[in-house]
């Protein structure tokens, strides 16, 4: 979809993730490791101080209240830092709501509660500001597609991008991980291996590509396996958060729920048709003949799961790059996909041609990640020319921050 995200250092116990990552456990355990191994760690956002009490809501279950102890230490750092060779020491009353906190605690001998021995704090703003570079630098040097195959042994996954093919090499050092089954959120992606990505799914890479962009020298990944569906509105129920569409593969209806973090947007017709033109194949034969008749017949397209929103960057209004080749990234369409205006349900209606990109949990059910109306010149353009747009172009649902949010689908105010 922001990067991915941003492991490899001290912003990601931080910044947004809820994954405490290895450098942050190697921080703290310069301050623990001498300690009984009764010492527990936490990591959250401050929720409230109040004298030596610390109450933090962790990023997996209840909200939970530490006793600072009077010989804690209490440090701030930077996003990005590595150790705690440039912290400074703060007073807890320095703490304020929404801080991130990394707390090394043990139980008290009286049974009362937590005791926290070291506290190391990051501060709200400025997460966000390195959110927003890491967001840029996804977008600049982020690459994302089908994967078409994978070598474990040599460290190398090929992706489909475009109407291209991208080599992405790994090393040791590549950071690797995998959403959940059900979860359209990057805080509940683990930690994984090259082994298990498999051909078909969908992967957003962040690394050094070559002067012809055929290669990538990763040094993040992030994948998943997505259900997509191109079809057409059979009803919306915004009471239940839902909607029923035909796919046009399957003949089949299929109920799709929408969550806070799904993400629905609609093309202006003008911007459908530019990138229609743009996608279709080079000799202008239509392979879905007369529109709307590929949307019907066709594949529903592929799309990648990049790990970010889209940076600030954006063409100006109506433009479509007409580039090709490996050298061009997709990243024009891609910001226009982004930026394109925002729908609740009740906007979507029977006919409306639709492409959503969705999570499957239990047999069944299907979780909207994004949608996107409008679509029916890019559905007619051909099969393959919705795979190209979205394998290289759209965006996960649940990432927050600068991206293209769509807020409760429902209508309501989240």
């Amino acid at each position: 979809m922001g990067s991915l995200r941003f492991l490899g250092s001290l912003v990601l116990i931080g910044g947004l993730t809820g994954v405490v990552p290895p450098t942050a456990c190697s921080i703290l355990a310069q301050q623990t490791s001498a300690q009984p191994a009764t010492v527990s760690r936490l990591v959250g956002s401050v929720l409230s101080v109040k004298g030596q009490s610390l109450t933090v809501k962790p990023d997996s279950g209840p909200p939970t209240t530490v006793t600072v102890a009077d010989s804690a230490r209490v440090l701030e750092t930077t996003p990005g830092a590595k150790t705690i060779a440039g912290a400074r020491p703060i007073h807890l009353t320095d703490l304020a709501v929404g801080d991130r906190v990394l707390i090394a605690m043990r139980p008290a001998p009286d049974g009362s509660g937590p005791t926290a021995t070291t506290v190391i704090a990051m501060r709200e703003a400025d997460i966000a500001k390195e959110h927003q570079a890491e967001e840029a630098d996804w977008q600049r040097r982020g690459v994302g597609g089908i994967v078409k195959s994978v070598d474990a042994a040599a460290g190398t996954v090929t992706i489909t991008h475009l109407n291209t093919t991208v080599a992405i090499h790994t090393t040791p050092k590549t950071v690797i991980r995998m959403y959940e089954p059900g979860s359209i959120k990057f805080s509940d992606t683990k930690v994984s291996t090259l082994d298990q990505i498999h051909p078909g799914d969908q992967l957003r890479a962040r690394g050094d590509r070559s002067a012809d962009g055929a290669e990538m020298q990763a040094e993040e990944i992030v994948a998943g396996s997505f259900r997509n569906i191109a079809g057409s509105v059979v009803s919306t129920d915004p009471a239940a958060n839902t909607l029923t569409v035909k796919d046009f593969k399957t003949k089949k209806p299929e109920v799709i729920h929408m969550n806070a973090d799904s993400q629905l947007h609609k093309l202006d017709p003008a911007m459908a048709q530019a990138i229609a033109a743009r996608l279709k194949p080079a000799s202008g034969n239509h392979e879905g003949g007369p529109q709307g008749n590929a949307a019907h017949d066709g594949e529903p397209a592929h799309a990648s799961a990049p790990a970010r929103p889209a940076a600030s960057v954006q063409p100006a209004a109506g433009q479509v790059s007409t580039e090709t080749g490996a050298g061009h990234h997709g990243g024009d369409i891609s910001q226009m996909l982004q930026r394109a205006p925002i729908i609740l349900l009740p906007d979507l209606h029977r006919g409306d041609a639709v492409m959503i990109v969705a999570t499957q949990g239990a047999p069944g059910s299907l979780t909207a990640c994004t949608l996107l109306a409008g679509v029916e010149p890019i559905l007619s353009a051909s099969p393959s020319a919705g795979q190209n747009l979205f394998s290289a172009s759209w965006n996960l649902g649940g990432q927050g921050g600068g991206g293209a949010g769509g807020g409760d689908a429902s209508g309501g105010q989240q």
